[in-house]
């Protein structure tokens, strides 16, 4: 069986290496080439994108920022999982914030902007504190700007002005003081078939995720039910098939879903030591019908994990290894700051040994690199 993944980063070498172990082939395409390339080396395959689509069983995507007539090309095929529409709503806000108010899904209060003077309304109608994002194209905290104060307005009109809000709108949002992020993750397959991971609570350093523990601490079964119901009435309002990553605020015990990604997510890498069947391999389960691995553990060595993403450094030591329950996956990029290089992984029999190893972890990273780190080790520490 084959699988064509548009997109040909780390999450594509992931999926790449779940389906080596299941006889699973998976290609890739450079989306700014449109070469087919091999997922790992990055080497260019002997075949046409045209070839490859006809070759493959299943196509799917490792990021939603795939141009448009690659997905139209690849939907005509009748093999896109997920479908075009749901990619298009994870690569635009606007569809979005529709999509969640279509399904009558808890959202953080928004606003479409589509001319600067419509800020002094939404500031009138949510509040001085207000997120503003772009409406496409941006990610890891990129695309973004803030309003802390009414006062403040005018210069944050200066700095947008450049922007062509016609094209790009912005979906400005009530700033909330939620307790914590959170996400799940989950797969739903071709012929119905739903699983879902735990709840993993996510730590963020500048926009961009640091840390992910899984399952979340201190998640009731309120919690976890409230997230599922969620999660089913977006695969199911959708018809999605593959990984849908749903990322959400805790307010008290309300969850608000913050934003989606149609695909395997960051949030989700603890899943390949930290579950049965990681999130790489369930999506190609999923995209191709063949039935769903286990999410969730059972208990032993592995109840707990952590995912540490390693930014804009190649510094770590290798001797990291010696900690029990320890594994790196390197990405091999080049080193440029805010870059995603790698991760690692940690499992744990319960929350306390967890934080003791984040604690031994820190003695072998540059910490600067890792702000959460060590205040997250501390916290699981003392959590149990």
């Amino acid at each position: 069986m084959q699988v064509l993944v548009y997109g040909a980063g780390q999450l594509a070498q992931m999926m790449y290496l779940d389906g080596a172990a299941l006889g699973i082939n998976v290609m890739a395409v450079d989306v700014n080439n449109n070469t087919v390339v091999h997922p790992v080396s990055k080497s260019p395959l002997d075949c046409t994108l045209e070839q490859a689509i006809e070759l493959a069983d299943a196509l799917t995507v490792e990021f939603e920022h795939v141009p448009e007539t690659l997905l139209e090309q690849a939907q005509a095929s009748g093999k896109l999982y997920p479908g075009i529409e749901a990619i298009l709503v994870g690569a635009d806000r606007v569809r979005e914030k529709q999509l969640l108010s279509g399904l009558d899904i808890p959202n953080c209060p928004y606003q479409i902007v589509d001319d600067l003077a419509q800020l002094d309304e939404c500031v009138a109608r949510l509040g001085e504190r207000l997120i503003i994002k772009a409406s496409r194209d941006g990610y890891d905290g990129y695309g973004q700007w803030r309003l802390k104060a009414a006062s403040d307005l005018p210069a944050l009109k200066t700095q947008l002005a450049n922007l062509d809000l016609q094209a790009v709108p912005l979906v400005v949002e009530k700033m909330l003081n939620f307790d914590r992020e959170v996400s799940l993750i989950g797969a739903r397959s071709k012929s119905g078939e739903v699983v879902v991971y735990p709840l993993a609570e996510n730590l963020h350093h500048e926009g961009q995720l640091h840390v992910s523990v899984a399952p979340a601490t201190n998640s009731t079964e309120a919690l976890t039910e409230q997230a599922c119901d969620i999660f089913t009435k977006l695969v199911n309002g959708m018809d999605y098939v593959g990984v849908l990553a749903v990322e959400l605020f805790q307010c008290g015990d309300e969850l608000l879903v913050n934003e989606l990604a149609p695909r395997v997510h960051n949030s989700g890498h603890w899943s390949q030591a930290g579950s049965p069947t990681s999130q790489f391999e369930n999506n190609l389960r999923a995209v191709l019908d063949l039935p769903l691995g286990l999410a969730v553990n059972t208990g032993g060595e592995a109840s707990v994990s952590a995912m540490i993403n390693i930014i804009g450094c190649d510094d770590h030591k290798l001797a990291l290894l010696g900690i029990g329950g320890t594994h790196l996956h390197w990405y091999g990029k080049t080193v440029r700051p805010k870059r995603k290089m790698g991760h690692i992984n940690v499992t744990a029999s319960d929350y306390a040994a967890l934080g003791e190893k984040l604690s031994a972890l820190a003695g072998y990273l540059s910490l600067e690199h890792f702000p959460q780190l060590q205040e997250e080790a501390a916290r699981l520490a003392a959590s149990n």
